[in-house]
């Protein structure tokens, strides 16, 4: 008996030196305290708060390149456009600032915050009214409508740069950058776009995204500051630090409570059109047809979703049976709208036009392919000939030259020979000379002939017979 609890008291004991071991390990992977220079980061992000001088233009130049690219649907573009952004400065002195009661970092970073804006909104405003880059883009609309998804972003692009900045290394501090302007860089070109064109519920949409952005990446910069411990600053009144520090305690809290009802507020929306495109897609499957909704059609402020139906008409029933199974997909008080009206006989016009279509579609792509064989073909042709052509010798424009070179050849003609060793095939020029017979030393002619005739004809080899 008592060797049996010796051997649980050894297992025990394995057990718990293991558990060590594993929280251990786990401690070192995430463990972000260790290594952190708090002065060094400190020193870093006040001195990229500044928006002025190079700084600046390097902004202006980022926002034009980024407005291009969403203008070009060229996120290749938007992202080269990210790398060179200088926008996350004033960004983490916010953050930084009221982490560490410092009041004067604040203001700076809240000055150059506007000028940030200043300047982002500025370069795409005026980019966006040229008239030829006016044009709407999948890549412009997208940054139009905040989602939940943004405020992820936009927090882990704020853990992502704190951390990175933390431990001082160039190379973490520009990608963790791009995640900075991941969030910012396409919303303020957007709302650029928005002022050029006088769409104001587009620079509207635009702005809140930034935000939403900026107040999240603060927030998880303040976070990160509070959870590595970073230095308070110090006021030689005590007075004028109590209300310095209760301050910036109010001012985080705002901010706190602000992001979390605009995190709330998304997800409600967010959870509301997902419920919506659910609804409409169990309507489509049981074989009603709906032409696709529009982002006004699932409408969250009225608790609305309006369907259009076309061809067969809906009966009341019908429209009851939908309307009565909405709590099913979380929906309270919300209003189910159809709109209807098109008749079948104008259903099955569509549908026969629409199959019309089709088929002359087909029709269409078979003759565009039997035209690019006939061209494939056609090309084929052009270059055997052209290498045909090549090969051939211009044997009247030779003979002439010939008769003028040589006064003494009396007859000149020429042929291909083909031969062949049974394992390779060479094809060789042949030229048959026929002098006068009063001429002395034919040998020699010949050579002299075959001579200008390589040189000619640029030929390595040739023949040249006489008689």
């Amino acid at each position: 008996m008592k060797k049996t609890n010796n051997n649980q008291a050894e297992e025990t004991k394995n057990l718990n030196k293991a558990w060590t071991a594993i929280n251990h390990f786990f401690f070192e992977v995430f463990d972000i305290k260790t290594g952190t220079d708090k002065k060094g980061t400190i020193e870093d992000i006040k001195e990229k708060i500044a928006m002025k001088g190079n700084t600046a233009w390097i902004l202006v130049f980022s926002i034009l390149i980024a407005s291009i690219g969403l203008n070009i649907g060229s996120p290749a573009v938007v992202i080269g456009a990210m790398l060179i952004s200088p926008l996350m400065g004033p960004i983490l002195g916010v953050g930084l600032s009221i982490g560490t009661n410092d009041i004067d970092t604040l203001k700076r970073s809240l000055i150059n915050f506007g000028v940030m804006i200043a300047l982002s909104l500025g370069t795409s405003f005026l980019f966006f009214l040229i008239p030829i880059f006016r044009n709407e883009t999948p890549e412009l609309i997208a940054r139009t409508t905040p989602d939940v998804r943004d405020v992820f972003i936009a927090m882990a692009g704020g853990f992502a740069l704190i951390i990175a900045l933390s431990r001082r290394s160039e190379q973490t501090n520009t990608i963790a950058g791009v995640a900075i302007a991941t969030a910012l860089m396409p919303p303020l070109c957007t709302a650029g776009y928005g002022l050029a064109i006088g769409n104001f519920s587009y620079f509207g949409g635009a702005m809140f995204l930034v935000a939403i952005n900026s107040i999240f990446i603060a927030l998880a910069t303040f976070a990160i500051v509070k959870f590595l411990r970073f230095p308070m600053v110090k006021y030689l009144d005590s007075a004028n630090r109590k209300r310095i520090a209760r301050m910036a305690s109010i001012v985080a809290f705002l901010v706190f409570a602000g992001s979390l009802y605009m995190f709330f507020n998304l997800f409600k929306i967010n959870q509301f059109k997902q419920s919506a495109e659910n609804l409409i897609a169990d309507i489509k499957k049981s074989g009603i047809n709906i032409i696709d909704e529009k982002a006004e059609d699932l409408d969250y402020e009225s608790n609305s979703v309006k369907i259009y139906v076309y061809g067969k008409m809906l009966s009341s029933d019908e429209i009851n049976y939908w309307i009565a199974k909405l709590p099913k997909y979380g929906f309270t008080n919300t209003k189910l709208i159809v709109e209807q009206g098109v008749d079948s006989d104008l259903m099955i016009n569509v549908e026969n036009l629409t199959e019309l279509y089709r088929q002359n579609q087909k029709v269409i792509s078979s003759r565009d392919e039997s035209l690019r064989e006939k061209e494939d073909k056609i090309k084929l042709l052009e270059n055997e000939l052209s290498k045909f052509y090549k090969s051939q010798i211009p044997f009247i424009q030779i003979s002439k030259e010939a008769q003028i070179n040589y006064s003494d050849l009396k007859q000149l003609s020429y042929s291909n020979q083909v031969n062949t060793n049974f394992s390779d095939i060479d094809t060789i020029t042949v030229f048959n000379a026929e002098w006068d017979k009063s001429v002395p030393k034919k040998d020699l002619k010949k050579d002299q002939l075959k001579k200008w005739l390589k040189t000619r004809l640029n030929l390595d080899t040739l023949i040249v017979n006489q008689n």
